[in-house]
């Protein structure tokens, strides 16, 4: 991943800006927060049995999706490295590294949004209080 990283530095040194917030933040839950914090919920069995099976597919897919995208990023590099550059291949290549990053995003995003739809709506606006007080400065 060190060519994407080249990338995301470049990118950021063309706009010399800092990069935005991340606009999701708040909106869902990072799933050790639920972990954590599934007395204070009062999860079910039926939900710690959902996100516990949840969790393990989502593992897995995110496994696979993060071979698939090194293999992009390793044949990008090979490509990047040689003396002459065939342009055209390189921007195909780095298509599909962008195409892998993408599905590595798509499904932590689907993952996350069955993680909130797991939880009450009671349950959410209690993880985000809970969540809110472990961020204030005591």
């Amino acid at each position: 991943m060190k060519i994407v990283g080249i990338i995301v530095l470049l990118g950021s040194a063309i706009q010399a800006q800092q990069p935005p917030e991340d606009p999701l933040r708040g909106a869902l839950f990072p799933p050790e927060a639920i972990m954590q914090n599934q007395q204070a919920l009062g999860l079910s069995d039926d939900q710690k049995n959902t996100l516990k099976i949840d969790l393990r597919l989502s593992q897995a897919k995110f496994s696979l999706l993060q071979w698939k995208l090194e293999d992009a990023v390793e044949k990008l590099v090979t490509l990047v490295s040689a003396t002459k550059i065939d342009e055209k291949t390189a921007a195909e290549q780095l298509d599909k590294v962008l195409n892998a990053e993408r599905e590595v995003k798509r499904a932590q995003l689907q993952f996350l949004i069955r993680l909130k739809n797991s939880l009450t709506a009671a349950q959410q606006t209690q993880l985000r209080e809970l969540l809110q007080k472990s961020k204030s400065p005591r």
